[in-house]
C-alpha cells in the first residue's frame, strides 16, 4: 500500500506543472466573463473609472431589474425561446430521419449523396445569404420569424453527419431481430433507434439551441418588428440606442443572456460529454 500511494503522490508531484498551466489558460479564458460579471455589478461612475476596478466597491443588483425594465427583455427572451425550441425539434427530427437513411438503408449513390451533403458545409452563409433572402420574400415570409425555424426541418450537414456516425455504432442485429418479431422500420426508428441515439440527439439540441440563442445576422436581416425582436438583435439595439447607453446596463443583460446557456450546459453536461466521447467511434 505504501508503495501505491507513494507512486500516486509522485504522479501528482509530476503532473503539477501541466495543472498550473491548465489553470493559467483557464484564467485567460475566463477573465471576459467574469469582467462582464464584475461590470454589471457597478454604478456608471466606477464602471469608467480609470484605472478600473478590479472589484465592485458596492454590489449594484439593481442593475438586473433595470435593464429588464429599460428594454422589453422578457418579450425578447420569449422570442429567443420559441426559436430556439422550434429549431431544436426541427432539426434534431430531421437530422435523425436523414442520418438514419443514410447509416441503415443500401441504396444506389448513397455515399455520393452524402458526400454531396457534406460538401455543403464548405458553403459560407454569405454566399446563400441574398438567394435565400430573394427566396423567402416570393414566399412572403420577410418580416417574420417563419425563416428563422422552419428551414430547421429540412436538415444540417453536420448535424447529419454526426448522428449517422452514431447511428453506425448500434449494431444491425437489433434491427434485425426487431423485423423478425414483426416491427417496420418506422418502428425500428422510433423504438430502438431514437432511445438510443438519446446522447447524440443531446449533442445535436444543444448546438442547435446554442447557435439559435445566440443568432444575430439571421435576425438582423429577416425580423422588421421590434415586438420579434431576439435577445441578441435587442441587445444590439439598446447598445445603439441614442448613439450609445450605459455600460452597465449592456453587461447585466449580456450576463442575463449567457446565464441560461451556462444553467443548461451545467444540467446536460453529462449527456453532452457522452454524446461528444461516444459519436463517431465507428467509421
Amino acid at each position: 500500500m505504501s508503495v501505491i500511494s507513494s507512486r500516486k503522490v509522485s504522479d501528482f508531484i509530476a503532473k503539477i506543472p501541466l495543472y498550473i498551466l491548465l489553470l493559467a489558460f483557464s484564467a485567460i479564458f475566463l477573465f471576459p466573463l467574469y469582467w462582464m460579471i464584475c461590470t454589471s455589478l457597478k454604478d456608471i461612475v466606477e464602471a469608467n473609472m480609470a484605472p478600473p476596478t478590479w472589484f465592485p466597491h458596492e454590489l449594484h443588483w439593481k442593475n438586473y431589474w433595470d435593464v429588464t425594465q429599460t428594454i422589453p427583455f422578457w418579450r425578447y427572451t420569449a422570442n429567443t425561446l420559441f426559436l430556439c425550441f422550434a429549431s431544436v425539434i426541427g432539426t434534431t427530427i430531421s437530422c435523425a430521419m436523414a442520418a438514419y437513411g443514410f447509416s441503415r438503408f443500401a441504396w444506389p449513390g448513397r455515399e455520393k449523396f452524402f458526400l454531396l451533403t457534406l460538401a455543403t458545409m464548405m458553403i459560407p452563409f454569405p454566399v446563400m445569404m441574398v438567394p435565400l433572402y430573394a427566396e423567402f420574400k416570393a414566399f412572403g415570409w420577410i418580416g417574420t420569424n417563419l425563416p428563422l425555424w422552419v428551414p430547421a426541418f429540412f436538415g444540417s450537414a453536420y448535424n447529419i453527419f454526426l448522428l449517422r456516425q452514431f447511428f453506425l455504432s448500434i449494431p444491425k442485429e437489433l434491427s434485425e431481430a426487431a423485423i423478425i418479431d414483426g416491427c417496420s422500420e418506422w418502428g425500428i426508428f422510433w423504438k430502438i433507434i431514437i432511445p438510443l441515439a438519446h446522447p447524440a440527439l443531446m449533442v445535436v439540441g444543444l448546438f442547435c439551441f446554442m447557435a439559435v440563442w445566440n443568432d444575430f445576422l439571421g435576425p438582423l436581416i429577416y425580423l422588421m418588428d421590434p415586438e420579434q425582436f431576439t435577445l441578441a438583435l435587442g441587445l444590439q439595439q439598446f447598445q445603439n440606442k441614442h448613439g450609445g447607453t450605459d455600460v452597465t446596463l449592456l453587461m447585466s443583460a449580456a450576463t442575463l443572456m449567457i446565464l441560461p446557456i451556462i444553467i443548461l450546459f451545467f444540467f446536460t453536461q453529462k449527456s453532452f460529454i457522452e454524446g461528444i466521447s461516444l459519436t463517431g467511434m465507428k467509421l
